[in-house]
């Protein structure tokens, strides 16, 4: 992409390329949901302590219905779907084709492979209820962000979005607080996230504005057999 302009055939498979990540995204992940997305950081690996953090919070988003979606790296990414995994809820994964971090972690029930990142985050918010930031860096600004735009904007519904980590986010909040205060952005922007070190209020937020609010029940999609289809099955410990 930054070649500048390429020949018509060069442009046509490109499209095609991203056609067919979407097509094949949509049919892998249509049966997936609900899901609550959770972002994080693929550095941040089994003994940190935001890893276990990251299992505490995907494990209470398990109880409460929800299929558990991430990137499908490691770090913050493989502790959330492995959260899953420990309450025997689904875990799926976008995944990335990176040349560096971005290998499917074990704990997925199933993925998809992306080749390009705005179908990747298409996908990781086209399925989820609610989003959980976990701390990260510039890949999980680039999701909080592009997320925060599509509510801001209307181009989806005004979905809960929950930061955990208030020490890890100060800077981040001082920033949001300035760009209000210059007119960058309206007050009620601050409004769009919730950021707490409290995992109760955090799950009472997602129950109060995406499972009682869009009126969620634990009934799936059916799966079509004869269209390849099939339901995403937790995996069995074991």
């Amino acid at each position: 992409m930054l070649e500048g302009p390429h020949s018509r055939l060069q442009e046509l498979a490109l499209l095609l390329r991203a056609v067919r990540d979407f097509i094949r995204g949509c049919r892998a992940l249509h049966f997936a949901g609900p899901c609550v997305t959770i972002f994080g950081s693929a550095r941040f690996h089994a003994e940190h302590p935001y890893y276990e953090l990251t299992r505490d919070v995907a494990r209470r988003v398990s109880r409460m219905g929800f299929t558990v979606m991430t990137g499908g790296g490691p770090g913050l990414m493989e502790a959330a779907n492995r959260g899953a995994r420990d309450e025997g809820g689904p875990s799926v994964a976008c995944n990335i084709e990176l040349p560096f971090e971005q290998v499917p972690n074990p704990y997925l029930d199933r993925w998809v492979s992306c080749h390009y990142f705005f179908v990747r985050k298409v996908l990781l918010l086209k399925y989820s209820y609610a989003f959980i930031a976990m701390p990260g860096g510039i890949g999980t600004l680039d999701e909080l962000f592009e997320t925060l735009t599509l509510i801001q904007t209307g181009k989806i519904r005004n979905f809960p979005v929950v930061l955990i980590g208030t020490e890890y986010w100060r800077a981040l909040l001082l920033l949001l607080r300035d760009l209000k205060d210059r007119g960058a952005i309206s007050p009620k922007d601050l409004d769009l996230v919730l950021v707490t070190d409290d995992l109760d209020a955090a799950m009472s937020h997602i129950e109060t504005h995406a499972v009682q609010r869009f009126g969620l029940r634990p009934a799936r999609p059916r799966p079509q057999p004869l269209l390849g289809e099939s339901a995403v099955k937790p995996a069995k410990e074991g």
